[in-house]
């Protein structure tokens, strides 16, 4: 059975949380800006010139040779010395909110849904854990290249077959978060997973992402 597409009607009768008008768009930027940046190593590391192993002696006296004094060969002027204002490890995690992320988990899901982007199935199922089969599944329900399908729950063989196909991300609704729902053409979602959505999107949910 092909997938059709949900409305907001129906997301509303399954108790979908729809965020109207602009509300959340600064939600969204805060959370996904906070994601990315809790993915960067932050490793990035240069010595000073207290830090550099290199002779403490001066490179020559202080007078007579007719150059300029200097006193040490870890000096950050001198090629293999010490590197000013350089960076350092640090952590780039910033800290949001659980309304704002919950707040920008229901706007990213009322803008998909709105803009009919969002597919309902009864099921994901596959004969046979073969690439080939996953891709024939998802093909009958739609053409995108990119596409988030987002279940309650996933068969052992369902990932097999998934696993190999990289434009299409496999995701529970407990798991799925606002960044994963904009960065795919398409998001198909079975009837099984609406419940947690919504429950996700309620004023009174635990916010996981």
């Amino acid at each position: 059975m092909s997938a059709k597409t949900l409305t907001a009607a129906a997301a509303k009768e399954a108790k979908i949380n729809l965020i109207e008008g602009g509300r959340g768009t600064q939600a969204v930027h805060d959370v996904v800006v906070a994601m990315r940046a809790a993915r960067r190593s932050g490793s990035a590391n240069t010595k000073t010139k207290a830090e550099v192993n290199l002779s403490g002696a001066k490179p020559w006296r202080q007078k007579g040779t007719g150059r300029a004094r200097a006193g040490y060969k870890s000096s950050p002027v001198w090629r293999g010395g010490g590197v000013v204002f350089g960076p350092k490890p640090r952590d780039y995690t910033k800290k949001v909110s659980k309304t704002v992320r919950r707040l920008a988990f229901s706007k990213a899901l009322s803008e998909r849904i709105n803009a009919g982007d969002v597919l309902m199935v009864d099921g994901f199922s596959v004969k046979e854990a073969k690439t080939k089969a996953f891709v024939s599944l998802v093909k009958g329900h739609t053409d995108a290249k990119k596409v988030l399908l987002i279940s309650d729950a996933f068969e052992e063989s369902f990932y097999r077959s998934a696993r190999n196909v990289r434009p299409v991300l496999l995701a529970t609704a407990a798991d799925v978060n606002t960044e994963q729902l904009l960065a795919f053409d398409k998001i198909i979602v079975t009837d099984s997973a609406l419940a947690q959505l919504a429950e996700r999107t309620s004023a009174s949910a635990k916010v996981t992402a």
